[in-house]
């Protein structure tokens, strides 16, 4: 070829524009971390309904929901340097593909045994998927946009997060129809001494107590002064009121003809299902048997909300096999979209190639990656600054995603469609602090360095996070009757919380990829470790304090632990340096 056409190529190619792949890829990894987030958290709103299900106590509900943590921060190292040695694409695929099963098999399970197991396998699947995640974007975004870029993937896991519980809980009562069977068990009865002290405390001239026959109300009249404070055992008798016998009580008012009392029963919170229904009684309407029957179990349960096992709890299994299967799609989306390099793919252009190893055009050579370098890790000071501060910020955050339904329910009785929207609610504030916290510590970076760029939002997201907290304290001290004093003002605070959180997250990321070198998945997957053994534990702290039917004390007390947990964060990310690289890491 000429020395002229050489020219005239080499022009032309300085004169193309560059293609826009780079953002189908970074599309492609948030979409993984939306499925990521949805099948982690669901379980976490339907745990009190697997937990009835199962007949399992809080104490184990804490191991199920701890036992993911472990596996996905034990697997975080060696599943970023997997992605790192053989490639984003293949090993993305296999994760995606490993975690869906194990959230299908949650759903068949039959003994909490086989409930760890799954959630242990539904970790190590997830492991490699946000290590491999930050190596995506080291290699397919310019220096300049790998916070943003970051931010935008992390969001996908929070829209993820935010659409579990209140898509889970749409599903639980998609699936309990009109004709499932509504007569309680006795493993149904929860906590007898609550039913019967319900029962003396409303009177005899209750509608609840009309029900009953003659021998029934002998029973629970002589259980009147020794059912107090007792401890909940479902097979123990309690005081000659057996949980068989609470059993065939409970079935015969939710067979009565009528039992609701507008003046008894106007203040009970009840499922939108049962309000349609009784705005339709209101409105003349007679409602079909089917569906008395299923309005009188949901008054039942309004009436003892922590006694008597919920009726939709009978849907949380087919939910499980639909958030696994969908695995099998986002799999087939990335593998066909997906390439490891930009110069790999046939979309991607040479311009787009030169735009993203601008000052890194030793990226465009593959070499042979090493070992994970965990030594080097362990001999970074900066690196431990950096795991502290993820530790401390799981401690905080995690109930969020684990007991955060759980609260709404036992302290402030929310139903279970209103629950969903509430438990979604913080997460959705969450994901704009991650947008919102990705331009700025790019913004921040150039006009501060990136020291100075990366430390600040992180810091400084801690410190609101912990007084958000602080102010959940602050107001149970307020009278029950105040306007502050409300389940959507507590939302509120905990919004506040998970948009600090996740404001800090991008800085974070973009901290791993500035020390990381070559090795950004498993740098990023050495922090993440040390980040999710902070989630691994919480569960057992929050059940510390809580027990397994807190008080508004026990449950300030753990506020008070996650406020902590902020605090150490925030510490520890005014300590670190993204200037200084970590010594024995490839550039």
């Amino acid at each position: 070829m000429s020395e002229s056409a050489q020219a005239g190529e080499v022009k032309s190619a300085a004169a193309q524009k560059a293609t826009r792949i780079r953002y189908l890829i970074v599309f492609c990894a948030t979409l993984m971390s939306f499925l990521l987030y949805l099948d982690r958290f669901c379980v976490s709103f339907a745990i009190d309904y697997i937990r009835q299900d199962l007949g399992m106590t809080q104490g184990d509900a804490k191991w199920f929901l701890s036992a993911f943590f472990w596996s996905y921060a034990l697997a975080q190292v060696p599943a970023g340097w997997l992605s790192d040695r053989y490639g984003a694409r293949i090993m993305l695929v296999i994760y995606i593909l490993t975690w869906s099963l194990f959230t299908g098999l949650i759903g068949a399970a039959s003994s909490f045994f086989i409930l760890i197991v799954t959630r242990l396998g539904c970790g190590l699947g997830q492991a490699g998927a946000y290590p491999t995640a930050a190596s995506i974007v080291g290699r397919w975004m310019p220096v300049s946009a790998r916070g943003t870029a970051s931010g935008t993937v992390a969001t996908g896991g929070r829209i993820g997060g935010a659409v579990a519980p209140v898509l889970t809980a749409y599903l639980i009562v998609l699936f309990v129809p009109l004709g499932t069977p509504v007569e309680l068990t006795s493993k149904d009865v929860l906590i007898p001494s609550e039913l019967i002290e319900r029962l003396q405390e409303d009177g005899k001239g209750s509608s609840l107590r009309s029900q009953l026959t003659s021998e029934q109300l002998t029973l629970l009249d002589a259980a009147t002064s020794t059912t107090k404070g007792e401890v909940d055992d479902k097979e123990r008798i309690f005081s000659g009121v057996e949980a068989d016998e609470l059993t065939a009580m409970l079935n015969r008012m939710i067979k009565a003809a009528d039992i609701y009392n507008e003046k008894q029963m106007g203040a009970v919170k009840l499922p939108n299902e049962a309000l349609d229904m009784l705005a339709r009684v209101n409105d003349g309407e007679t409602l079909t048997d089917p569906e008395r029957t299923r309005f009188h179990r949901f008054l039942v349960e309004g009436v003892f909300p922590r006694g008597v096992a919920k009726l939709y709890g009978k849907g949380w299994r087919p939910i499980m096999y639909i958030y696994g299967f969908a695995g099998i799609f986002v799999a087939a989306f990335f593998w066909f979209f997906f390439y490891n390099r930009p110069e790999a793919h046939p979309w991607s252009n040479s311009a787009e190639h030169a735009l993203i190893l601008k000052g890194r055009e030793h990226l465009a050579k593959e070499q042979k990656l090493k070992p994970a370098p965990v030594a080097a890790l362990m001999k970074s000071l900066n690196m431990w600054y950096n795991c502290f501060s993820q530790w401390g910020t799981n401690v905080g955050w995690v109930f969020l995603v684990t007991w955060l339904p759980r609260y709404l329910m036992d302290v402030h009785n929310v139903p279970i469609l209103e629950r969903g929207t509430m438990a979604m609610t913080p997460i959705l504030v969450g994901m704009v602090g991650m947008m919102c916290g990705g331009k700025v510590t790019d913004l921040m970076a150039s006009k501060f360095g990136i020291k100075w760029g990366r430390r600040i939002p992180i810091a400084g997201s801690r410190l609101t996070a912990l007084l958000a907290y602080l102010g959940c304290v602050g107001i149970t001290t307020l009278a029950p009757e105040s306007s502050l004093n409300t389940p959507w003002v507590f939302v509120g605070l905990f919004s506040m919380v998970a948009f600090s959180t996740d404001f800090g997250t991008p800085s974070s990321w973009a901290f791993s990829q500035d020390i990381g070198g070559r090795q950004v998945g498993s740098v990023l997957g050495w922090g993440n470790m040390w980040g999710n053994l902070g989630a691994a534990v919480s569960p057992l702290i929050y059940d510390f304090f809580l027990g397994e039917n807190p008080s508004l004390y026990e449950w300030n007390l753990m506020f008070t632990v996650c406020a902590g947990g902020f605090l150490f964060s925030g510490i520890c990310g005014l300590l670190m340096d993204a200037t200084k690289p970590i010594e024995g890491v490839e550039d």
